[in-house]
């Protein structure tokens, strides 16, 4: 496993730019919502002790992992002062294929979302074989990978303004 022994919330602060003038979206989906509102605190507590304000924090949900898709996109054209979104979810494989398709759109999804406008999108969604694994991985004993991700938003977001110079 990549993440065995790794602690998805520990990060040098040192290496984050300051993200206190940026501002945030997140998109999170209602579905496994045990999951996704532990990424969506591991995040929010990462960009708020990067000073971020929470009055620059922008949440929406959407009702799965698939509709964040369309959630994000309506974001990015919804809010152009945003530095960086961040889409969380998770998706727990079953014993249909319909694990396979939804992982492989959101990801596509996403890649498309990046390439086609200038606000990146994180990827934040847990593709777990059951549901330890994603609770490991939400605030269990691998940390928060939304705090990895909330880490990811903020390098992106500085590398979104040094790119405008």
């Amino acid at each position: 496993m990549a993440t065995e022994g790794k602690n998805l919330s520990e990060y040098d602060k040192d290496t984050i730019p300051s993200a206190k003038e940026f501002r945030f979206g997140i998109v999170v989906s209602e579905w496994n919502d045990n999951i996704t509102e532990g990424l969506y605190e591991g995040a929010v507590k990462v960009l708020l002790e990067n000073e971020v304000l929470e009055r620059k924090i922008v949440r929406w949900n959407v009702p799965g992992s698939f509709e964040l898709i369309y959630g994000c996109k309506k974001m990015q054209e919804s809010y152009d002062m945003l530095d960086a979104i961040i889409a969380i979810g998770s998706v727990i494989e079953g014993e249909t294929k319909h694990f396979d398709f939804v992982c492989q759109a959101v990801s596509q999804g996403i890649k498309d979302l990046n390439v086609q406008s200038d606000i990146p999108v994180i990827f934040c969604v847990l593709t777990d074989q059951n549901i330890q694994q994603a609770i490991d991985r939400s605030g269990g004993k691998h940390g928060n990978k939304g705090a990895e991700a909330a880490v990811a938003a903020i390098k992106m977001a500085q590398l979104r303004k040094d790119a405008r110079f």
